[in-house]
């Protein structure tokens, strides 16, 4: 999760969700990719679910950066946030449990509030006028987990090898109870790419998962 995870309007929600008729849940042109930072003990964030300078390595920032430039939308809960340069100009699903379904954010006319149990990913996507490229999904726990579900197409995953959160926020929910990351990926049908170095010093290494 990196904390605080193009400019057009989003289209205003202007049907109701029966009238809007969308029978699948994903969008075939829309690709899911995931992005997190993990510490050692497979953790996002501390146990106030800040995120720590242990966390904010530069290689690893650059990379998460350049990948949401080019993202259409980012997807993340109500309290997760990138906060970075261009954070203004990006459509946003926010995932929040108070709405019903879909809603324009009052605060952020290029942001969607959505709870799933509402309502499909691909509703959601229609409504805020992303169709096709990357859904970028930057955190937190609960929504990296909700996204398991959904089906990832890609996950990447840092790993910060000198970092120690000692009851911090997990990556996924069934961390919790004894799981990696990476057997989570893989217990959902991910298969990991080559190990790419970003700093040896901090012993920071990305892994792409992929379907």
């Amino acid at each position: 999760m990196h904390l605080g995870v193009g400019k057009q309007t989003y289209v205003m929600i202007s049907r109701t969700l029966s009238e809007m008729s969308v029978p699948e849940t994903r969008l075939q042109s829309l690709r899911v990719e995931g992005y997190a930072i993990v510490s050692v003990d497979h953790t996002i964030a501390d146990r106030n679910g800040r995120m720590p300078n242990a966390l904010r390595i530069d290689a690893d920032q650059r990379f998460f950066a350049a990948s949401l430039d080019v993202a259409s939308a980012v997807a993340h809960g109500r309290y997760s946030h990138e906060q970075q340069p261009h954070s203004e100009g990006r459509r946003r699903l926010i995932l929040t449990r108070r709405v019903a379904g879909i809603e324009p954010d009052p605060s952020n006319p290029l942001a969607i509030l959505w709870n799933p149990a509402g309502c499909s990913l691909a509703q959601a996507c229609i409504s805020m006028g992303v169709t096709a490229g990357v859904l970028a999904v930057i955190g937190a726990t609960d929504v990296f987990g909700e996204f398991l579900h959904i089906g990832y197409d890609a996950f990447h995953l840092t790993r910060a090898g000198r970092a120690r959160l000692p009851g911090g926020r997990p990556l996924f929910p069934r961390i919790a109870c004894g799981m990696t990351p990476e057997e989570v990926l893989a217990d959902h049908g991910l298969t990991p790419g080559p190990v790419q170095v970003l700093d040896r010093a901090a012993s920071a290494t990305l892994v792409t998962w992929r379907r």
